[in-house]
């Protein structure tokens, strides 16, 4: 349980710096740009070339998990295997679009409910991409 936690509250932590969330001025600042220079492992198949990243494992999956569940508990509903697939489909997707506003519209084409079918709205969807982002598929 106390991993469980610090999972959370990491997946929190991680979310607020993602969307730009702080307590000072700099909020409306946005993100700071981060360089980092993409490497593909040896041996990687049709899925990496095709944009689809490797699942996350270990702690990543359970953050990345873990932090959808606190956006919205529909969004994973018991469906670990589905919201990653989703995840990585959505990294897929959006590797060759830039504009924040048709990533956003992809996510909400994504990731439904049954109490959502048309999606979980913009501001939940602008969440899980920072969480897809973070977790999945961080040089997108």
């Amino acid at each position: 349980m106390r991993t469980h936690q610090a999972a959370i509250l990491l997946a929190a932590a991680t979310l607020l710096t993602l969307t730009g969330c702080t307590s000072g001025p700099e909020a409306d600042a946005g993100p700071t740009p981060v360089a980092t220079t993409p490497t593909t492992p040896a041996g990687a198949g049709a899925a990496d070339s095709a944009g689809i990243p490797p699942e996350p494992t270990g702690d990543k999956r359970v953050i990345y998990l873990a932090t959808l569940g606190g956006i919205d508990p529909e969004i994973v509903d018991g469906k670990d295997d589905q919201a990653i697939s989703r995840g990585r489909d959505q990294c897929a997707a959006m590797k060759d679009e830039k504009d924040p506003t048709k990533r956003i519209a992809q996510v909400e084409q994504r990731f439904t409910g049954p109490d959502h079918p048309g999606g979980f709205g913009p501001t939940k969807s602008a969440l899980i991409l920072a969480t897809v982002q973070a977790n999945i598929c961080p040089t997108y």
